[in-house]
């Protein structure tokens, strides 16, 4: 049992590691934007068409980043945790060495690819030349994409999540002012603002790397042996991120085709209120990332040293925190769904109607979403990997099918289908978790994952 002053600092410590990882988020949701307001000005509407036409890019690097990185950041926590600072190097370097080589895989592209690349991506001839100039950079600046993500994984699990938070603030502000410099005062056009975003990435690792100046820090890169059961560590790393990195995937897949359902159904209306609802998710987002970031950090420590009281005292704070914030986003969408309507440029009476009342409904519909994420996370850190593996698929692949059934029978309820769909989920987690049987209690080396 955890007395006063173990408690008072794991609090201090629990609440260091969340708003540390909801800057994290907040500074990255808030760059992405600003960024889109720079070059929509400085440019055209036509720049910002581009930069979206390129986010699958980012997303399926972001994806892979997940597999290779996000998964061995838990098992590093673990070791970590078990004060085993060899197997902690061992799942680092792996880790950071699997990073760049698929960046440097992707630069290859850039550099001899570009072109198709970029057709697969943009079938408007208007646009094209745009999404290349902007794809170009972003592909040869791959390894820094990974490599800033990465190693925002592997510093924030070594206990430096306020360093990380710093770096990506200034990764931002380097990058938005970098926008104008390369823009405006050198005439790059949008290749000004992709080189703005590499720039200001290399600067975010540069601040990172100060961690390794701490005579504490437990990251280190190995050399010796490196291939020594490089096989079991890979499935390793790669099983600890595959739910997070499918569901990334499915997530993606998920808009699309909510995007067709919505705009076949409702219209340019419906597919205006979509937009606004899939903005709101952002904010939720917001504290669910910081919520999940901070249980598979501070979480992964508490199993590995098998600290079964501070290990739930982590998730006990998470999901109350998790609650508190959907609660005041909820309040905030229901007393006045109109402000945010507006806030998106709605003015017309049957758009703003149809946004309110999608609003009102998808507020209500993201808080099962949140807890089904954040239990995939929990799930994984007790070793139910399959449950997990579960989890990813279904958050947003059991949405679809229910999507386009109430399309086709009931589409004045369309809006309720998320809301069904997740409730659906719970309902199967439930029954899923009792029929394997599975317990929510820390693993040790000798146990079976479930």
């Amino acid at each position: 049992m955890m007395n006063q002053a173990e408690r008072k600092a794991f609090n201090s410590q629990f609440w260091r590691f969340l708003w540390s990882a909801i800057l994290i988020a907040l500074s990255g949701c808030l760059g992405n934007v600003v960024d889109a307001i720079i070059v929509g000005n400085l440019i055209g509407e036509d720049a910002v068409s581009a930069i979206n036409l390129t986010r699958p890019v980012v997303q399926f690097m972001y994806t892979l980043n997940m597999l290779l990185a996000t998964g061995a950041g838990i098992l590093v926590g673990v070791e970590i945790g078990k004060k085993d600072m060899s197997r902690a190097a061992y799942f680092y370097t792996l880790s950071m060495a699997a990073c760049l080589i698929v960046g440097l895989l992707i630069t290859a592209a850039g550099l001899f690819y570009p072109g198709t690349v970029t057709g697969w991506l943009c079938s408007n001839a208007h646009l094209f030349q745009l999404t290349f100039e902007y794809l170009s950079i972003m592909l040869i600046g791959a390894p820094v994409y990974m490599m800033m993500w990465a190693l925002s994984t592997m510093v924030g699990v070594d206990g430096s999540p306020r360093l990380v938070s710093i770096a990506i603030l200034i990764d931002n502000a380097v990058n938005l002012s970098l926008d104008i410099v390369f823009i405006q005062l050198l005439g790059w056009g949008i290749g000004g603002s992709s080189t703005a975003t590499v720039v200001g990435h290399v600067v975010g690792i540069v601040i990172m790397l100060w961690h390794f100046r701490y005579k504490d820090n437990h990251l280190r890169l190995i050399v010796r042996n490196v291939g020594i059961k490089l096989q079991k560590a890979s499935s390793q790393i790669i099983s600890q991120g595959a739910p997070l990195a499918i569901a990334s995937v499915c997530l993606t897949l998920l808009l699309y085709n909510a995007n067709s359902i919505v705009l076949g159904t409702l219209g340019r209306t419906g597919i205006f209120a979509f937009a606004v609802c899939m903005n709101l998710l952002q904010i939720y987002n917001l504290f669910l990332a910081g919520v999940c970031r901070t249980i598979q950090s501070l979480g992964a420590i508490q199993v590995g040293k098998g600290d079964n009281e501070a290990f739930r005292l982590v998730l006990r704070k998470s999901f109350s925190f998790i609650t508190a914030a959907m609660i005041l986003i909820c309040i905030v969408v229901w007393v006045d769904p109109n402000v945010i309507s507006r806030l998106f440029g709605a003015n017309d009476p049957a758009i703003l109607a149809e946004s309110n009342h999608a609003l009102r409904i998808f507020s209500l519909s993201f808080i099962p979403f949140c807890y089904i994420y954040a239990i995939m996370i929990v799930y994984k850190l007790y070793a139910h990997h399959r449950m997990a593996l579960f989890i990813s698929f279904a958050l947003s692949l059991t949405v679809i099918p229910v999507l386009w059934l109430v399309s086709k029978f009931a589409p004045t309820l369309l809006w309720y289908s998320y809301l069904i769909a997740y409730i659906i989920e719970i309902v199967a987690i439930l029954v899923l978790h009792h029929a394997m049987h599975a317990k929510f209690e820390l693993p040790t080396r000798n146990s079976k994952n479930g």
